[in-house]
């Protein structure tokens, strides 16, 4: 339809059909995106009790790079498609969908931030950038485990999703949200009072 677009005149009967047809394909596009997102949604929300999701800056993902007149950007065709591609999966829309449904059913929704998920072993725990060999290709230079660089960066989100703790933060350490220790509690174990773990 584009290419049909492109060889009418302009202000014309046949212009203006084309267009509307054109808009009427993109909004079935995007009532598909949004049926799917829904469904999905609502799938992992009634049968899981808590979904971990990676922490993404969509809109900062997602902007463009033509720059100013004083500093143009580059590869401003191929950041051009990539936003085209993300925005495509409607991850938001998606994210939104599944918040809405975790209402309802009681499911709980972890946001993991994405800060070296992709660089990290998931099954020695190593961080190195060299480890991530391209775009689909993670190869542990620590441990010599080889998985697909999508699958072990959703295994680290995985595990540091299920690390929360029932405060709602990551497990590293006590959490601020907890009640103050008494006295009593820090005599008859010092490691607490530090931020260590119970192990009583």
């Amino acid at each position: 339809m584009q290419q049909k677009l492109a060889r009418q005149q302009k202000h014309s009967a046949n212009r203006r059909k084309t267009i509307a047809a054109m808009w009427r394909l993109k909004r079935r596009e995007a009532d598909r995106r949004g049926d799917f997102a829904a469904q999905v949604a609502n799938q992992l929300a009634t049968r899981h009790s808590a979904v971990v999701l990676e922490d993404l800056t969509i809109t900062n993902m997602t902007a463009s790079a033509k720059g100013t007149l004083a500093e143009p950007g580059s590869n401003v065709v191929q950041k051009a498609g990539l936003n085209r591609a993300i925005l495509g999966k409607g991850w938001y829309r998606f994210e939104q969908a599944l918040t809405n449904v975790a209402r309802y059913t009681g499911c709980r929704i972890v946001k993991v931030p994405a800060a070296c998920t992709s660089q990290t072993c998931s099954r020695c725990g190593s961080v190195d950038p060299v480890s991530r060999e391209s775009q689909a290709v993670y190869r542990c230079t620590s441990c010599g485990y080889s998985a697909n660089a999508d699958v072990n960066a959703a295994k680290n989100i995985l595990a540091a999703g299920r690390a929360v703790t029932a405060c709602g933060d990551l497990g590293t350490g006590r959490s601020v949200k907890q009640e103050p220790l008494t006295v009593a509690q820090t005599a008859r174990n010092p490691r607490l009072s530090s931020g260590g773990e119970d192990v009583n």
